[in-house]
């Protein structure tokens, strides 16, 4: 297979990702299933392509959003190889690994012979660790791969400025998401990694979050809605970024808002939710694979009319 990504140093792809967070939200795609729940690579490459054609600043498949965790090694390769293609060097790939550092290991492998440029790595699986365990995590798995490492702050996962100072000297650990909007904490980690490492907004529905992360030097955000509602995601960064705050208040009170309080209904709506709404567009994502659900009639009617109403504050429809 020819290689159309993931032949740049480390320096290089952090520096290609922070012109394009300057540039767009971060785009994290569904990963498309068919009805009996089986792989739908076709699906999903013309959901990457559509969301390439609105300009995200980077691409992110088989992260939390993308079902990673219900993927097998064969499926993943399927995912991230489509990514890459589709991509064709445009915008950085970064995949998502993760499980232990052995499991996330076979992951980054199969994502580096993809040609993704980068690896997010989500959170390890069940147990709590202290801060060594934390960066050791890191440490082995950096060892067994040259693709650059963003480490994802989430759940169990918490990094102290010390622990972050110890990872960010790994030559390919490059940034960090933070989906813990604990923003006393991100502050002391700004503060404590060298110049150059990257920061960006993880947390669920990120645009809730945008400008309070903003004040403590982390304007780039990922964006769930760039999935399902790019002209959206689109307007709230335009307006965000030129600090038009009758715009952000009005896409916050009138859309975000409510789409938050649908997606806390129900644990797991908050893929599940972009899922049925990607739908709602006519995209080909199919259902979400257990243990996820999809919202029930009443859910889903009510998200009906949420982006119609969403769509309409930014000239666009359904």
């Amino acid at each position: 297979m020819v290689r159309v990504s993931g032949d740049s140093s480390p320096r290089d792809v952090a520096r290609r990702l922070r012109e394009g967070m300057a540039r767009g939200v971060l785009s994290f795609p569904l990963t498309a299933f068919h009805d009996d729940g089986s792989l739908d690579a076709d699906g999903f490459r013309s959901h990457v392509a559509d969301r390439l054609a609105a300009g995200p600043g980077a691409l992110f498949p088989a992260c939390g959003t993308g079902e990673f965790f219900s993927l097998d090694e064969d499926e993943y390769r399927r995912v991230v190889t489509v990514a890459v293609e589709e991509t064709a060097g445009r915008v950085p790939v970064v995949a998502g690994t993760g499980y232990g550092w052995a499991q996330a290991a076979r992951f980054a492998r199969i994502a580096e012979e993809a040609g993704a440029d980068a690896l997010l790595v989500m959170p390890h699986y069940l147990v709590a660790a202290p801060q060594d365990g934390l960066a050791a995590q890191l440490e082995q798995l950096a060892a067994r791969t040259r693709l650059p490492i963003v480490a994802y702050q989430r759940g169990q996962v918490a990094y102290t400025p010390a622990t972050l100072r110890r990872i960010a000297r790994v030559e390919n650990v490059i940034g960090l998401k933070d989906g813990h909007s604990d923003l006393d904490r991100l502050q002391r980690l700004t503060l404590a990694a060298p110049e150059g490492f990257l920061f960006f907004n993880g947390a669920s529905t990120a645009e809730m979050q945008a400008r309070a992360y903003a004040t403590v030097g982390v304007p780039a955000y990922s964006s769930a809605v760039h999935a399902f509602a790019p002209e959206i995601a689109g307007a709230f960064f335009t307006a965000l970024r030129d600090g038009d705050h009758g715009t952000t208040d009005k896409l916050l009170r009138d859309f975000y808002v409510p789409f938050v309080e649908l997606r806390d209904r129900v644990p797991g709506y908050a893929v599940s939710l972009v899922k049925a709404a990607a739908r709602l567009r006519g995209q080909r994502v199919g259902p979400v694979r257990a243990p996820l659900t999809d919202p029930s009639p009443a859910d889903l009617a009510e998200l009906r009319t949420l982006l119609a109403a969403g769509l309409d504050l930014v000239g666009a429809a359904l």
